[in-house]
């Protein structure tokens, strides 16, 4: 049965789409040090999976929005998730950490199409704050996705070793295709225009010297820049580094996802009442006063956990009240091209996850300071941000 639009099973459905990318890191993380024993590889080779996952998804972002514009949210959806599938069934067959890096390429270009399509669906639904509103819902969801997955992937490495976390993300990309399948109804407008390369480009060059969504997208972009630090590079620095084991920094991590659902649930109630602007001023804050102290701690010299886990908490925190609504205000004056605007900004969010996952590999060096000092220059960013681009924007539209 199709579900109706507002229902808790329609937000439930758009979150898990929304959370297919952390799905396809989190889950992944608690592997990493296994996979590097199990092929005698270094930690940078393995990051290496980390970061073709990042690109995967980039490029897929660039390809599902506009796929979607022209033949519809459902079609699109549904072809990048059986390539969620089939990338899967191949990195669980991996006999090597380059089969690996390449099969994390494939599933991040289908495993992208989820986030393109349900940002789509919003917008195609709602305007600006109403917009903001689902979005937060939507990341309650997409909270329990990154304190599930890591849970959930260190219960397979115990039980079936790292290839069982590749079976499981197969069962779920199955399980999600036959629920749109039957339950998505299609809601891209009509006339849908041909995606022509050209048109395309000029849709996107179009998006790029608009200011209405220029301003969202460097906000939403330097936020993201210390999620990604955090997710790229926490492994590593809590295990390697501050010797926790793998269920153990699964715990943490999932502690740290707490902050985002306790943000989210709080600014998706506070948005109708204050708007954009106020939740994206209020993240922006938080997020730089958090991302100094983790840094300030990292180069103290604290060797425990609750000095990384504890300002993560409250980044993350911050992260919902700046990524839903910093969306909604740039999606919003784009009707017509919505997927478009959508795929621009994850290829952009990803584009970014990939080199700050490459750089922090790279640099890591047994300590929380290379990922800290990323965090706070993140934090401060996002307030620059908003500060310079984003302030005091238009009052809300309402429902369409």
């Amino acid at each position: 049965m199709p579900l109706k639009p507002g229902t808790v099973w329609f937000t439930i459905l758009l979150g898990l789409l929304l959370g297919l990318t952390p799905l396809g890191t989190d889950s992944f993380l608690p592997a990493m040090p296994a996979i590097a024993r199990g092929f005698d590889a270094t930690a940078a080779a393995v990051q290496l999976a980390v970061t073709t996952f990042f690109l995967g998804v980039a490029a897929g972002q660039l390809a599902w929005g506009p796929l979607s514009d022209r033949y519809g949210r459902r079609t699109a959806l549904l072809a990048g998730l059986a390539l969620f599938f089939a990338a899967s069934l191949a990195c669980a067959a991996a006999q090597s950490v380059a089969a690996v890096v390449a099969g994390r390429l494939a599933q991040g270009l289908g495993m992208s199409s989820g986030p393109v399509v349900a940002r789509s669906v919003v917008r195609d639904l709602y305007e600006r704050e109403h917009a903001a509103g689902l979005l937060a819902r939507m990341m309650v969801v997409f909270g329990v996705v990154p304190i599930a997955a890591p849970l959930v992937g260190a219960g397979m490495l115990a039980l079936r070793g790292w290839p069982g976390i590749f079976w499981l993300m197969a069962a779920i990309a199955l399980a999600l295709a036959t629920w749109v399948a039957l339950g998505l109804e299609e809601t891209a407008p009509l006339p849908r225009a041909p995606a022509h390369p050209r048109r395309l480009a000029a849709n996107l060059a179009r998006l790029l010297a608009d200011r209405r969504f220029v301003g969202p997208l460097v906000t939403l972009l330097c936020t993201q820049v210390g999620i990604y630090a955090f997710v790229s590079n926490s492994a590593f620095v809590l295990v390697h580094g501050l010797g926790l084991s793998p269920i153990e920094y699964s715990l943490c991590f999932s502690a740290v996802m707490l902050g985002q659902i306790a943000g989210a649930q709080l600014s998706s109630r506070l948005v109708l009442k204050h708007g954009i602007a106020a939740m994206v001023r209020t993240g922006t804050r938080l997020a730089s006063v958090s991302g100094l102290v983790l840094a300030a701690l990292a180069w103290a010299g604290a060797a425990h956990w609750s000095a990384v886990v504890l300002p993560m908490i409250v980044y993350m925190f911050a992260s919902s009240y700046v990524l839903p609504h910093a969306t909604a205000a740039a999606l919003s004056p784009f009707p017509q091209f919505a997927g478009a605007a959508s795929s621009l900004l994850g290829a952009c969010q990803f584009s970014v996850g990939a080199a700050v996952s490459a750089g922090l590999g790279a640099a890591f060096d047994g300590t929380a300071r290379p990922m800290a000092s990323v965090a706070a220059l993140a934090g401060l960013g996002a307030l620059a941000g908003y500060s310079l681009l984003l302030r005091e924007r238009a009052a809300p539209h309402g429902n369409r």
